[in-house]
């Protein structure tokens, strides 16, 4: 491995390889709200009904889940700032494909290609970001999933205006690739450089979660359920069930987002201070008390206090599952890929399980449901021990350089 002569240009080489990281994370999340936004043009050049949309919707998680085994067997191959840096360029470029679909068959498989691309270079720059977080030892996952918040949010706005334009989808997400494309790549060039060693055995090319990833992605799923649940539904449930108008109902979902994005770029001192374990319980109890909140709410204002308290529950969980899946084995990318896999499941679950449970009973019963997955939080928070920094701390002396793993 690389040496310096001293212990400050390693810290300011992993200073600099978090910012790069972060920017990766931005420009990871900017991609999906320039998406999100022209959905309704995209529905409209392709053709299709409601019905149709919603299936072709589900096909970027599928692609997903059927790419991200795939990405530690990429990483090991070509190394993982190699890895990001073809994953990420694939990501962003996928963009196009969306608005160039004329039918409900090629948007399909647009958004299968946008979703695999999606969530393998989510995979890989999660492991990046583990690596970082590791070596400066301390907590910076849940800023760096705050980052990809942030991204979304700039991506939105963006898309809003194209939309406000009138500006044809294909040109914009064309010019939002190219920009993305190249901030992603000059960003990619300050990540960690890490190589396998060459005596260390290759992951398979299609690499299933190792059990460690399955018992924490249970945790993982129990918050991207909450949190789907909550994004999907928490205008039709203010508008439905509380009697509310569309503008406050609308509001409601703004206030789950916006919690989640503070609670995430705030979350690392928290964790710092108190520890995952103790993080993700207290997450899961005010998470809880949010559920409790919405279904026994008399008043809108309270019902959308509960949708913040859930949004502010439920945001640093995932950061800490892929932190732990990282330090779960000695391969971090299955790992990490496993945990990222069982997620993106619940994702695409979660709004229609809602929807069914509220056909047959109520959307007050579903959100019981999801208040007693956030109770799961609660009991379940101790797999996530692995995401704490459990030996002595690392002296600033000792802090890894960025370069070649030997």
């Amino acid at each position: 491995m690389l040496s310096t002569p001293s212990a400050v240009p390693k810290l300011q080489q992993l200073k600099r390889a978090r910012i790069a990281v972060a920017v990766v994370f931005c420009v990871h999340g900017a991609v999906t709200g320039s998406f999100a936004t022209r959905i309704p043009w995209i529905q409209d050049h392709a053709g299709v009904s409601a019905g149709q949309l919603g299936l072709a919707l589900a096909f970027p998680a599928l692609g997903a889940s059927v790419a991200m085994p795939l990405a530690a067997a990429v990483s090991h191959r070509l190394g993982a700032r190699n890895a990001l840096r073809g994953l990420l360029a694939l990501w962003t470029l996928s963009l196009i494909l969306p608005s160039l679909a004329p039918n409900l068959v090629t948007l399909c498989l647009g958004l299968f290609v946008y979703g695999a691309t999606a969530g393998m270079s989510d995979v890989a720059m999660n492991a990046l970001g583990v690596e970082v977080e590791n070596r400066l030892d301390r907590s910076i996952m849940s800023s760096l999933h705050g980052m990809w918040s942030a991204g979304a949010l700039i991506g939105s706005a963006v898309g809003t205006l194209a939309a406000h334009l009138g500006t044809d989808a294909r040109l914009h997400h064309a010019l939002a690739a190219a920009a993305l494309t190249a901030l992603g790549l000059i960003a990619c060039q300050g990540v960690l450089d890490l190589r396998s060693a060459p005596d260390e055995e290759a992951p398979p090319r299609f690499a299933l979660p190792p059990r460690s990833a399955l018992v924490i992605g249970a945790v993982g799923f129990c918050a991207v359920f909450a949190e789907g649940a909550s994004l999907d539904w928490s205008a039709v449930y203010l508008r439905d069930v509380m009697d509310t108008s569309a503008g406050l109902a609308a509001a409601s979902t703004t206030a789950f987002a916006l919690m989640m994005a503070i609670a995430r770029l705030a979350g690392d001192r928290i964790v710092d201070r108190f520890g995952p374990v103790r993080t993700v319980r207290t997450s899961g109890v005010l998470a809880t008390a949010g559920g409790v909140l919405v279904v026994t709410a008399p008043h809108p204002a309270l019902a959308m206090a509960g949708f913040g308290l859930i949004g502010l529950g439920v945001a640093v969980v995932v950061p800490l599952a892929f932190a732990a899946a990282g330090r779960s084995g000695p391969n971090p990318s299955q790992a990490i890929a496993g945990v990222a896999t069982i997620t993106y499941t619940s994702g695409l679950i979660a709004p229609s399980a809602i929807g069914a449970v509220a056909d047959v009973t109520s959307l007050v019963v579903s959100f019981g449901l999801v208040t007693a997955l956030a109770l799961g939080l609660v009991v379940g928070a101790g797999v996530l021990r692995s995401a704490g920094r459990e030996s002595a701390p690392v002296s600033a002396g000792d802090a890894a350089v960025p370069g070649p793993r030997s």
